[in-house]
């Protein structure tokens, strides 16, 4: 059955992969596959179960005899219900951050990214939005970041043919920054869940190699663009003095926005509950300072609201699907005791985890980078630095320990690699859907030039590791 149920994950993934072939939806994909593989795992839970919980069983039997329905029973109360607690502390976390960014959209604070992209240089104009992607996405969802910046790019740039390259950039900004902090990803923040990474030292480790990421890239699509660009400088709408914010007020709601947000990982170090009660916290503490600011508003006679886009709610909630499925599916199969396997074979076989993660860069540019980041994530358990495994290398298991190699390269490479080709990332089919890219035109202008500052990242992060750390 553990054949079943790996060659069904591998038909899942392939899938998800060909969403742009297909025109399946990925978020369809990945539920459905995560019910199949816990329903053939629940078939032959017989055997997993007496290979991994066999103590545990005969705890919760309690003398009685063993039969199909109190087999069930341990597998639905024992087994997986600890997997969707690990899922739900994400998901609520989710939720929890993609509504302050919604509330931020809706007061218009991020009108200001329009009102400071005013040049029409258009090299200085993509190293604006390079800069800005990266920053909102180092703090908010990668994800929501390329939407929102997606739709100011097209109003800055009506029509414009080197629109696209605005939106790679735009892709490899949000991914960088994505994996420059716990906060700025969904692997990332499993990383963090996970014990695996502290977020000081992740973002630390992850600076300078993800500056150069996005840095040469960067400037290697400038290269292709003309000297001047026609831009469109959107105008602010507002109703009046009576009921539009002011702009302090503005200023005041993107600070506790994005302070709050920098502030989970601190309330997280002094209460040790998981990061999505401090999540919740900031959202509260935010929805009131909204209310206070837009009093004058609710009570006026025609409020003005700004609805969020809706293609951006709509990828926020698929995002929040797809996130459970594959979670789903990668529990199963983790249960099976298949992954062990595979981490196994790549400790006898491969043995550095700098050639696995230039492995895992490489197929993330063909399958989603989530999907395997969560993967190699669950291979391996967080190592304490006092253990020994005898006939293993000190320095190689090392990697596995707290803010190890390996758990930060897993970030890096997933991250970045994701970019190599356009169906690599969830930003990637966001910009194929937005500016109608193929994938033949983004491997020609991008995919080298992502790869160039992904090795050289990739470089940077192997110096400091080797000779100053």
């Amino acid at each position: 059955m553990t054949v079943i149920i790996a060659i069904v994950l591998l038909l899942g993934y392939c899938a998800i992969a060909t969403e742009h072939i297909t025109n399946i939806n990925k978020a369809a994909v990945a539920m459905f596959l995560g019910v199949i593989v816990w329903t053939l795992y629940m078939v032959a839970g017989k055997q997993y179960v007496e290979m991994m919980y066999a103590e545990e069983y005969a705890d919760f039997l309690g003398g009685n005899a063993s039969n199909v329905t109190s087999l069930k029973n341990f597998i639905a109360n024992y087994i997986f219900i600890g997997h969707v607690a690990d899922i739900c502390q994400i998901v609520l976390y989710l939720l929890a951050t993609m509504s302050i960014v919604d509330l931020l959209n809706t007061n218009g604070c991020f009108d200001f990214i329009s009102e400071w992209i005013t040049t029409r240089n258009s090299k200085r104009l993509l190293w604006m939005v390079a800069f800005i992607t990266y920053v909102l996405s180092a703090n908010l969802d990668n994800l929501t970041t390329a939407l929102m910046m997606f739709a100011i790019v097209r109003q800055l740039l009506p029509g414009s043919r080197f629109r696209m390259y605005y939106g790679a950039v735009i892709v490899i900004a949000a991914n960088a920054g994505g994996c420059l902090t716990v906060i700025g990803d969904v692997s990332t923040l499993m990383l963090w869940v996970k014990g695996a990474v502290t977020p000081s030292s992740f973002s630390g480790a992850m600076f300078l190699p993800s500056i150069v990421a996005v840095a040469i890239p960067t400037y290697l699509i400038s290269r292709k663009l003309p000297e001047q660009m026609d831009i469109n400088t959107p105008r602010i709408r507002y109703r009046g003095d009576d009921t539009t914010l002011t702009r302090w007020q503005r200023i005041l709601m993107l600070f506790v926005g994005i302070g709050g947000l920098w502030f989970i990982p601190t309330f997280h170090n002094l209460t040790k509950l998981p990061p999505f009660v401090g999540a919740l916290c900031v959202l509260a503490l935010f929805s009131v300072v909204n209310e206070l600011c837009n009093r004058r508003l609710i009570k006026s006679d025609q409020p003005f609201f700004r609805p969020t886009p809706r293609f951006m709610q709509a990828e926020s909630i698929q995002t929040i699907l797809f996130f459970i499925g594959v979670s789903m599916a990668i529990s199963a199969i983790q249960e099976t005791g298949a992954l062990y396997t595979v981490a196994v074979w790549c400790d006898q076989y491969i043995h550095n985890i700098y050639v696995y993660s230039l492995i895992l860069g490489g197929i993330s540019a063909f399958l989603d980078n989530v999907a395997l980041v969560l993967t190699s994530i669950s291979m391996y358990d967080v190592v304490g630095m006092a253990e020994s495994i005898p006939g293993m290398d000190p320095e190689y298991l090392r990697s596995f320990a707290l803010n190890g190699q390996y758990w930060q390269l897993v970030a890096y490479s997933g991250g970045i690699g994701g970019c190599l080709l356009s169906i690599g990332s969830t930003a990637g089919y966001a910009l194929m859907k937005s500016e109608n890219v193929s994938i033949w035109w983004y491997f020609r202008h991008i995919s080298g030039k992502v790869m160039v500052g992904w090795l050289a990242g990739l470089g940077v992060y192997f110096f400091i590791d080797s000779f100053i750390r």
